[in-house]
């Protein structure tokens, strides 16, 4: 059976609430569960202690069992101190999409017309 560790929505509309749970990965997000280890609430503060509530003894067991973190769970649990922190890389994210990367070329290039354009009179001029 593969495990997850994962969130599970609770809560109102536009009022999140989730769940920390043991899980089959086969089981739906809000589905059955096998064991509730903790609780997030992200409409707490970010440094408010009650925003994330783990059971790290039993987080661990499950860990042991062969139990997967998600990504945010791990998260976590790098902050909790649980697990070693992972290095993340998206070295796409910073990189301008097709069409910033045209209004930056036609900038630039109405930019070096311009330039040249002011220069060819300051020359004329001092011949």
């Amino acid at each position: 059976m593969a495990m997850k560790i994962r969130l599970a929505r609770g809560g109102s509309k536009k009022r999140p609430h989730y769940a920390i749970v043991a899980s089959d990965s086969r089981m739906p997000r809000d589905g059955r569960f096998i064991e509730k280890l903790g609780t997030y609430n992200p409409l707490l503060a970010k440094d408010d202690e009650r925003r994330v509530i783990m059971d790290v003894e039993r987080v661990q067991y499950w860990m042991g069992q062969g139990a997967q973190p998600t990504d945010r769970v791990a998260r976590f649990l790098e902050a909790a101190g649980v697990v070693a922190k992972k290095e993340r890389s998206n070295p796409k994210k910073a990189v301008p999409g097709k069409a910033a990367t045209e209004r930056a070329e036609a900038k630039a290039a109405k930019a070096a017309a311009a330039a040249e354009a002011a220069a060819a009179p300051a020359e004329d001029s001092a011949e």
